[in-house]
């Protein structure tokens, strides 16, 4: 999983201009070809793995939901059984709810756990579906300013990068260089949004997590139902 994940983030990373100036340089768009490849590759793979994490996220959660309901009910059940006087039957009630407080905190850390591990995957499948995107539509982009060279017999000039194409002189030529890097630059910007925005939205989900299961927690303490509003 983490070797996957390595991979991917190797592709969300690589630099788009980088890529384009190697087309520009070999005359070709095979490198970008081959960039798509391996990322339309990994996106595969990756979407079956977050789907094997995603059925474990839910199975760990409903793991927990249910060992933690047990372990209410056992925590009532053994003040009931005080309460009548069963010491023996409590005492062995307290040592099963032990067990089961354990097994569910043991579910919950691993749900946590996965949990973010799946979320981190959806993050890079978001990530490098929006490059895979923009690299596409520059392919069509750049072929077209390809041709455009061709056709005006400036093949004898070295073009080697979108800085060089300023040199050119030609103004198609400069101006479609100049809308090339500028879409790159928008999208990466765009990339950069969209990560900060997931990024976000994941915290805050974790941490509501995390403050509904204490108030639950002292609700239960201060005999208080769920959702009532003690302020009302």
């Amino acid at each position: 999983m983490a070797s996957l994940l390595q991979k991917i983030n190797t592709l969300i990373s690589a630099n788009m201009h980088a890529l384009v100036d190697q087309a520009l340089e070999s005359n070709s768009v095979k490198v970008m070809d081959e960039y798509i490849r391996q990322s339309e590759r990994n996106l595969d793979a990756l979407e079956d793995s977050a789907a094997t994490i995603g059925g474990t996220v839910k199975t760990l959660k409903r793991k927990y939901e249910e060992f933690a309901a047990a372990s209410e009910k056992l925590d009532r059940d053994i003040d009931t059984l005080l309460r009548r006087g069963k010491q023996d039957l409590a005492t062995a009630a307290q040592a099963e709810l032990n067990q089961k407080q354990q097994l569910a905190q043991e579910y919950y850390e691993q749900w946590q756990t996965q949990e973010q591990e799946y979320r981190r995957m959806l993050d890079a499948k978001l990530k490098l579906e929006a490059k895979l995107t923009t690299i596409k539509q520059e392919r069509e982009h750049l072929k077209a300013l390809m041709e455009l060279v061709e056709a005006k017999e400036l093949t004898t000039k070295t073009v080697k990068s979108l800085d060089d194409l300023a040199g050119i002189g030609d103004e198609d030529v400069q101006r479609l260089g100049d809308q090339i890097r500028a879409r790159l630059d928008r999208e990466e910007a765009r990339l950069e949004i969209a990560t900060t925005d997931v990024r976000d939205q994941i915290d805050e989900a974790i941490g509501m997590t995390e403050i509904e299961l204490q108030l639950e927690e002292r609700r239960q303490r201060l005999g208080l139902s769920g959702g009532e509003d003690s302020g009302a």
